[in-house]
Parts: C-alpha cells; sequence; structure tokens
C-alpha cells in the first residue's frame, strides 16, 4: 500500500506553518486521501539540509509514494537542486504532487492515450521548471535586497541589527569623541580611554560622521 507524505516549510520560525498545513489537510480531505506523516521544517529553502525533509527523503523511498506539496517553494528555492530532488523521487517511481500546479495532481499512468499523456507530461515539466525559475528568482531578489539593507546600515555604523553588540553606549563614545572633533584628544588616546579595538572606533566614528551630516 502506498504511503501519502506532506511536507510544508516556512523560512523562519516567526511564519507559521499552519496556512501549508491546512491546504494540504484541506486537499487530502477533498480528494479522500489518507495522509500517512506530515513532515515540516522552519529553515531556508536555499538547501536541503533540513532534519524532516531529510527524514521523509529516507522513508518516501517505494513506487506509489506520494508527497503532497502546497506550493513547489516550500519544497525548495533553489532551481537547479529543486529539479534534482524532484528528479530523485520520479526515479523511485514516487509521485510529488503540487497543489498550485494542477497537472502534479494528474495521475498520468492511468490515461489511455499515449500520445495524450506525452503532452500532459510535457506541460507539467514545463510547469514545475517555470515555478521552480520563479522560486529561484524571488530568492534572488531578496538576496540582493538584504545585501543592500545590511551594506546601507555599514555605511551608516548601524550593526546592532545584525547581531554584532556595542561595545560601549553610543552616546559615551559620542561625548568623548567630540574631544576629538575639538582637538582636546587624540584619536588614539580617546581610542585607548574607551577600551575600544580600532576597527570599533572607526566603526563608530563612521556612525557619529553620518550623524552629524544630517
Amino acid at each position: 500500500m502506498a504511503n501519502v507524505y506532506g511536507y510544508h516549510r516556512t523560512s523562519t520560525t516567526d511564519q507559521h506553518l499552519d496556512r501549508g498545513i491546512t491546504a494540504i489537510n484541506d486537499y487530502c480531505k477533498a480528494n479522500n486521501i489518507t495522509l500517512t506523516e506530515m513532515f515540516t521544517d522552519q529553515q531556508t529553502g536555499k538547501n536541503f539540509n533540513r532534519p524532516d525533509y531529510q527524514a521523509m527523503k529516507r522513508i518516501a523511498k517505494n513506487k506509489g509514494d506520494i508527497i503532497i506539496l502546497s506550493e513547489l517553494d516550500r519544497l525548495g528555492r533553489n532551481k537547479e537542486d529543486t529539479l534534482k530532488e524532484l528528479q530523485h523521487y520520479k526515479s523511485l517511481g514516487v509521485r510529488v504532487m503540487i497543489i498550485e500546479i494542477p497537472t502534479t495532481l494528474i495521475d498520468y499512468s492511468k490515461m489511455d492515450n499515449s500520445m495524450a499523456t506525452m503532452i500532459m507530461e510535457t506541460i507539467n515539466n514545463m510547469l514545475v521548471e517555470m515555478y521552480a525559475t520563479f522560486a529561484h528568482a524571488e530568492m534572488q531578489k531578496r538576496e540582493k535586497r538584504q545585501k543592500e539593507g545590511i551594506q546601507a546600515k555599514k555605511e551608516r555604523g548601524d550593526w546592532q541589527d545584525y547581531g554584532r553588540p556595542k561595545a560601549i553606549d553610543y552616546s559615551i563614545f559620542e561625548k568623548e569623541y567630540s574631544k576629538v572633533v575639538s582637538g582636546e584628544l587624540k584619536p588614539f588616546e580617546c581610542m585607548r580611554k574607551l577600551g575600544m579595538t580600532k576597527p570599533t572606533f572607526y566603526r563608530y566614528k563612521k556612525q557619529y560622521e553620518y550623524k552629524s551630516s544630517i
């Protein structure tokens, strides 16, 4: 008897898994499918090193087994790797059904017309590749926006949002560095007085100069 596995992923723990799980359960209920087990991960879709996904992959290997996803990008966002995973299951005879792509919900093995089957499979492959391309492009856009945001913060000296703790309170630095600006202290004297490393000192200096310019 074939096993049916549901899989859903979110990128972070801040995102809720409920929507995808509900979509899979509702689809199974509407089509009289008994779900054997649901697997979920809350990790990036850039790669497949996810505990629940790997656990599912170890057992979803018998011909006739089915994996149900709500959307293709829940499987993965890297196009090349995602297509490789889909090919892996296809080679084992495991069906991957993606609710957002209706052509993946058709069991082509039950079609009588070989020409119609070939045409539908071709259309299905094209749609899957197209959705994989969209998911990959979205990942690249998100990474680009993140890099641009981080770079902007670096230029302003705002590093606290990225897990780099401030060596000292900025107001203390501001008070002492104003003495450097006025000529009361030399930069190395200010650095030594505050107990700061050179990179940290100049990071704070950049922030001071940025705030002074606005």
